[in-house]
């Protein structure tokens, strides 16, 4: 199966100058925890609950301040012809529960979440997507900016 078949096409994105309080209630009021950061259909980075969070809020950045300030820069990513599993894969191996999902022109065409492929009825696919799961709880060593918040 490929990504395509299971990703979320309607996705909401934000500009890198959009503020960081903008983009928690866009996230609020769209029930999402990331949001592909984009200009026009073009990858910019994602931002993500977490990282207003951590790299914003612990941080001490005001509710003005950018998106781009907090966004990871260097997004994850799979194509829409991929296939799940090698999705899957990444997800496990970089510890995130979402994707965005381009095209081969990398354009944003949509994300796939852990949640997408979980709900997929294909037996098969069970056991990879609980060990996904595993891999991606097992706890993270913060990134070296943050050691000084500590």
């Amino acid at each position: 199966m490929l990504v395509c078949d299971l990703m979320s096409r309607d996705v909401r994105t934000v500009a890198p100058d959009a503020t960081l309080q903008w983009a928690a209630q866009t996230m609020l009021s769209a029930g999402v925890g990331a949001l592909p950061v984009c200009d026009g259909d073009r990858l910019l980075g994602v931002i993500t609950d977490r990282d207003i969070a951590i790299r914003a809020v612990a941080a001490g950045l005001p509710g003005a301040a950018a998106v781009s300030q907090a966004m990871t820069v260097d997004a994850l990513f799979a194509y829409e012809d991929e296939e799940v599993e090698a999705a899957l894969q990444r997800m496990k191996a970089q510890q995130v529960r979402r994707l965005v999902v381009l095209d081969r022109r990398r354009r944003m065409v949509g994300i796939v979440s852990l949640g997408d492929i979980a709900v997929e009825p294909d037996a098969a696919r069970c056991d990879q997507v609980g060990t996904a799961l595993a891999g991606i709880s097992n706890p993270m060593t913060p990134p070296p900016e943050l050691n000084d918040l500590t």
